[in-house]
């Protein structure tokens, strides 16, 4: 197990296809931490959105929103701090796609829900933001294979990309790590691993980059 700095309430973030999933399978293991992770495939309008975004998008964020709260509520009647929690998302990532995918008066709908349920959901300990580039995404997505991805544009991908970016640039609510992820491989290559996990440890207030140096 790897002590920490930070807490007891890790939340892995980062737009589709930058390696979520696999980075807290690994990390959940190093500091001994209980991994959530939210099950996208349950939600039974998420194909049909992204064959028809605008028929669907309202739906498709609203189920979101609320399976969020649920698993965010259930973290409160858990003991929390029994044992450290790693997540691969943080409840106020869901306004990010609300703003890109909803039209006015959907969003007004929406922020009215959103404010009423934001009050009660935790706050992360440290954020962790892995950053790609559109093109990285978009290789990374394609290799998993996803049946309900294989709709998703370029253009909608890179507007995601570009959204995630402009929200962690101005984020401040909690320790925030920014990962530059297009020349790292913390998958298969266990010293990639080690120098994160030594660098997430070490996190205790504000914001820092890192940037790992490319292999030659």
């Amino acid at each position: 197990m790897t002590e920490n700095s930070f807490g007891k309430f890790m939340v892995i973030e980062g737009p589709i296809g930058v390696g979520k999933t696999s980075f807290i399978d690994l990390v959940s293991r190093e500091f001994n931490f209980r991994p959530i992770l939210e099950i996208v495939e349950e939600n039974p309008f998420l194909t049909r959105f992204y064959k028809e975004m605008k028929s669907y998008a309202f739906q498709t964020q609203l189920f979101f929103l609320l399976n969020r709260y649920k698993q965010q509520q259930e973290l409160f009647q858990q003991d929390l701090f029994s044992k450290g929690i790693i997540s691969d998302y943080m409840f106020e990532k869901d306004r990010i796609f609300a703003y890109l995918n909803l039209d006015d008066n959907e969003l007004n709908l929406y922020e009215k829900v959103y404010s009423i349920l934001k009050v009660k959901v935790p706050k992360p300990d440290l954020v962790v933001y892995l950053q790609a580039s559109t093109e990285t995404l978009i290789r990374r997505i394609k290799l998993r294979g996803r049946p309900f991805e294989k709709s998703i544009t370029h253009d909608y991908i890179d507007k995601v990309n570009k959204a995630y970016n402009q929200y962690f640039l101005n984020y401040k609510e909690s320790p925030l790590l920014i990962v530059s992820t297009n020349e790292i491989d913390f998958v298969n290559n266990f010293l990639d691993l080690q120098d994160l996990v030594s660098t997430i440890k070490g996190m205790k207030t504000g914001t820092k980059y890192y940037l790992p140096v490319p292999k030659l």
